[in-house]
């Protein structure tokens, strides 16, 4: 049987869920950890942590959106290549020393990836000549994604960022979305491979945490679009992705 929400994992929920939207993700990797962390069985980790997600990006996609900065066309183009393999990945089991040493592994790498100088940083208009590949790494990510449990956007800014693919609110944006349709099929993979039953307890368990995220991923949307450099924002990025890392790494 599942416990009570803590009161202070529902506060980390919140940060976790202000300081991801501000940057165009929805926190997944980090409520998996924390969930991790409170002795959760790591089975259920992504059923919480795409549902959280799900509501963080649902929100913040919306406002980018309406602030016309989500550039529809190649954000639709790598989400749809993305979205099968995230369903797959879903559905494909895995041990828990694995699920923690991938997750943990492939957030330091994007961390690093994010803090690598990139020529021309500010200018609009300018990808770099590989960027035309990017939909190619949308698939694999996608099925990374869904097997992990979380939406993808992670894995994908730090590429968008490194091919110059667009300013940073619009690779913000392209990964909230990303994100959001992801997690809506990684969801049901994950409800495929592990029942109603377990679905059921989840979501039980997890409402005060979605009510926890609802509240912080508007506020850290609201961030994104008005307040942070794009400079800043990629920063973030890094840093948020290593800790994360970093810790899961460390509690194998």
């Amino acid at each position: 049987m599942i416990g009570a929400v803590p009161a202070l994992l529902a506060a980390a929920f919140l940060l976790t869920a202000l300081l991801y939207a501000s940057v165009g993700f929805g926190g997944g990797s980090t409520y998996a950890a924390l969930l991790a962390i409170s002795g959760l069985d790591y089975r259920l980790l992504p059923l919480v942590a795409l549902a959280c997600n799900i509501v963080v990006v649902a929100g913040g996609s919306l406002r980018f959106a309406r602030a016309n900065v989500t550039p529809w066309r190649g954000a639709i183009v790598v989400t749809a290549l993305a979205a099968p393999a995230a369903l797959l990945g879903g559905l494909t089991p895995i041990g828990r020393d694995a699920f923690m040493l991938l997750l943990g592994a492939s957030l330091v790498l994007t961390g690093v990836t994010m803090l690598i100088p990139v020529v021309g940083e500010g200018r609009v208009g300018e990808p770099a000549r590989f960027a035309r590949f990017v939909p190619i790494a949308a698939a694999p990510l996608g099925y990374l994604a869904g097997l992990v449990g979380i939406g993808g956007g992670i894995f994908l800014a730090p590429l968008l960022h490194l091919t110059r693919w667009k300013d940073a609110r619009a690779i913000a944006a392209t990964a909230s979305f990303f994100i959001l349709v992801n997690s809506l099929f990684g969801l049901v993979g994950q409800l495929l491979k592990q029942g109603p039953a377990a679905f059921a307890g989840a979501m039980t368990y997890s409402l005060p945490l979605l009510l926890a995220v609802a509240i912080g991923g508007q506020i850290g949307s609201l961030m994104a679009v008005r307040l942070l450099p794009g400079r800043w924002i990629r920063w973030l990025t890094a840093a948020l992705v290593m800790v994360v890392g970093a810790r899961l790494l460390v509690g194998l």
